[in-house]
C-alpha cells in the first residue's frame, strides 16, 4: 500500500507533539539529536532504535557520536516527503530515549 505525504499542516501539527524535534530547512525531514551520559550509554540507544526501526520497518539516518545520538528520517518510498510512518517512528525513538538517559 502506497504511502501518502503529509499536508504542512500536519506536519506542523504532529511537530507539535515532539518537543526536540525539528524540521529540516526544506520541510523533506525531521530530526532530532539526544545527548547522552557516555559512550556506551549513547551505543545503547543506537542498538534499541535500531530494534524499533526493523520492528517498524523503517529507517533513518543514524549518527552515534562519544556521547550523542543523532537522528534524521523520511520515507524513502514516499519521495523522500514525511509521512506518518516517520512520526510513528520519532513518538517510539521519545519512548525509549528516557530509559537511555537521554536529554
Amino acid at each position: 500500500m502506497p504511502v501518502e505525504p503529509l499536508s504542512q499542516k500536519d506536519i506542523e501539527d504532529r511537530l507539535g507533539e515532539l518537543p526536540g524535534w525539528s524540521l529540516s530547512d526544506n520541510h523533506d525531514r525531521i530530526s532530532r539529536s539526544y545527548r547522552l551520559t557516555g559512550h556506551f550509554a549513547a551505543t545503547a540507544m543506537v542498538v534499541h532504535v535500531a530494534q524499533i526501526q526493523e520492528e517498524l520497518g523503517h529507517h533513518s539516518d543514524l549518527t552515534l557520536g562519544y556521547n550523542t545520538v543523532a537522528l534524521s528520517v523520511n520515507t524513502h518510498d514516499a519521495g523522500g516527503a514525511l509521512t506518518e510512518r516517520d512520526f510513528q517512528l520519532a513518538h517510539r525513538i521519545e519512548e525509549i530515549a528516557a530509559v537511555h538517559g537521554a536529554g
